[in-house]
C-alpha cells in the first residue's frame, strides 16, 4: 500500500492540492508543504485515537457512513464555486476531534515552518481534513477493514508505506536546510507550550501525541 506521502505526489494528490490551493489563495507550493508536513501528524493523532477501542470504533463508524470515500468521486466539481460550508464545518470538527487542545499549537507550529500565516493554515486543514478522511475511508472499503485491529493496521501502513524519495522529501520539509536540528527544536517547543524534546520527526510527532 502506497503511504500518504505518495499520495500526494499522484494525480489525485495533485488535484487535492490544487484544489485546497485555489481555495485558501495560497500558492500551491506553500499548500504543498503544509499538506507533507500536516497530513502525516494528523494521521499519527488518528493512529493514537484509534488504539483505543472507543476510538477505533469512532473512526470504523465514521468512515463506514459519512466519511465513505465518495468526496474523492468527484474532487472537481466539490472545489467548483467553492468548498460547501458544510464541508469546511465538518474538517473543523474532525481537526477538533483529532488534534484536541492541541490544534492551535499544530496550526502555528505549521505556520512557523511554512510561512503561511496560522489562520490560512487553519482553513487549509479544514478543507483537507474531510478529504484525509475520504482516503482513509477509501482504503478502507477497499481492504475490507471492519475492526480495530484492521483500522490501526491501515492507518499504520498509510504512515509507513512511503516510498523512500517521498519519505526524505517530507524529512527535509520539516528539518531545517543546513540540518542542525534547530528547526525541529522550535517547532516542537510551539506545539509542545515552550518544552523541547529530542530533535527529529520521530521527537516531533511523538511529543505531539505522546499519552499522560
Amino acid at each position: 500500500m502506497s503511504g500518504i506521502l505518495d499520495l500526494l505526489n499522484s494525480d489525485l494528490g495533485k488535484s487535492i492540492i490544487g484544489g485546497v490551493s485555489n481555495q485558501t489563495n495560497q500558492p500551491q507550493n506553500k499548500t504543498q508543504d503544509v499538506l507533507t508536513m500536516a497530513l502525516p501528524v494528523l494521521m499519527t493523532a488518528m493512529r493514537r485515537n484509534a488504539a483505543t477501542p472507543q476510538g477505533a470504533q469512532g473512526l470504523l463508524s465514521a468512515i463506514g457512513s459519512k466519511h465513505d470515500g465518495s468526496i474523492l468521486d468527484n474532487l472537481s466539481g466539490l472545489f467548483e464555486g467553492g468548498i460547501d460550508a458544510g464541508i469546511l464545518d465538518d474538517g473543523g470538527k474532525i481537526l477538533g476531534h483529532v488534534l484536541g487542545g492541541k490544534q492551535k499549537n499544530v496550526e502555528l507550529a505549521l505556520s512557523q515552518k511554512s510561512g503561511i500565516d496560522a489562520g490560512s493554515v487553519a482553513q487549509i486543514l479544514k478543507v483537507a481534513a474531510p478529504i484525509l478522511m475520504g482516503v482513509i475511508g477509501n482504503q478502507a472499503k477497499k481492504q475490507n477493514v471492519n475492526d480495530a485491529s484492521g483500522i490501526e493496521n491501515l492507518l499504520g501502513g498509510l504512515l509507513t508505506g512511503n516510498s523512500p524519495k517521498h519519505e526524505q522529501s517530507f524529512l527535509e520539509s520539516v528539518l531545517d536546510a543546513d540540518g542542525d536540528g534547530s528547526i525541529i527544536d522550535d517547532v516542537a517547543g510551539m506545539v509542545l507550550g515552550g518544552s523541547k524534546k529530542k530533535g527529529g520527526l520521530g521527537g516531533l510527532l511523538g511529543g505531539l501525541f505522546s499519552r499522560k
